[in-house]
């Protein structure tokens, strides 16, 4: 894939998708297998849990007005 390839939002999705549903292959982490339950599409095309989309949506669009951060912030413990 090129930098400059472009994919639509359905697309983006099943690519956030497969990416968790390899990392809870490899983990077996329950949060994992918990959030892959809700955002797994019915046979209709809508996700087993319908604001799974909307958030999706407001993800993205968080993304595109320059909200998203993908820089590791560790931020001290309430203990420290």
């Amino acid at each position: 894939m090129k930098p400059t390839d472009q994919i639509t939002l359905r697309e983006a999705y099943a690519a956030m998708y497969r990416y968790l549903e390899k990392a809870y292959e490899l983990t077996g982490a329950d949060e994992l297998g918990g959030l892959l339950g809700t955002l797994s599409l019915l046979p209709d095309g809508q996700p087993a849990d319908p604001a799974a989309w909307t958030d999706w949506l407001h993800a993205v669009e968080e993304v595109r007005a320059g909200r998203g951060n993908l820089q590791l912030e560790i931020k001290p413990s309430a203990d420290d």
